[in-house]
């Protein structure tokens, strides 16, 4: 079965977005790039800025790989929406305050962590480089 893996896209902050995301899940990057690794276009000349910014980081976090990089100048900046989330499911309660504690640090919270109606341990918010994320402990089965 292939495998489908949030790729996250940032305006400069990729690398420190990243080493927080570490810093929450631990782990290690198998890859980190920056576009300064990559051979040039032909007559393209980047700023020492462009040059650090990230090409591509993945960090695996249990059987999923979050992605990442930077926006590139010849394309220009990404914008921002709330038309995605990245929704992680764990195994305990403990786990899921842990997660939530450490992402949502200087972010918003638009739901803090609670038991619902369908039988979760949930909340949500958004973190302080704009991603969305959900984070759930589902007490009768693993969701999927």
């Amino acid at each position: 079965m292939a495998a489908v893996n949030p790729y996250l896209m940032f305006n400069g902050t990729c690398e420190e977005a990243f080493l927080f995301y570490k810093s929450v899940f631990g782990g290690d990057f198998p890859y980190m790039g920056k576009y300064k690794d990559a051979p040039a276009e032909e007559g393209e000349v980047l700023s020492e800025e462009a040059l650090n910014r990230i090409m591509h980081v993945s960090l695996p976090i249990g059987n999923t790989i979050l992605m990442g990089s930077d926006s590139h100048p010849r394309y220009g900046d990404v914008s921002f929406g709330d038309n995605f989330l990245v929704s992680i499911n764990v195994e305990s309660t403990e786990e899921a305050d842990r997660i939530f504690n450490g992402l949502s640090a200087g972010g918003t919270v638009e739901m803090p962590m609670d038991n619902t109606f369908w039988g979760s341990y949930f909340g949500m918010f958004k973190d302080k480089f704009g991603i969305n994320w959900m984070v759930s402990f589902d007490k009768n089965e693993p969701m999927k």
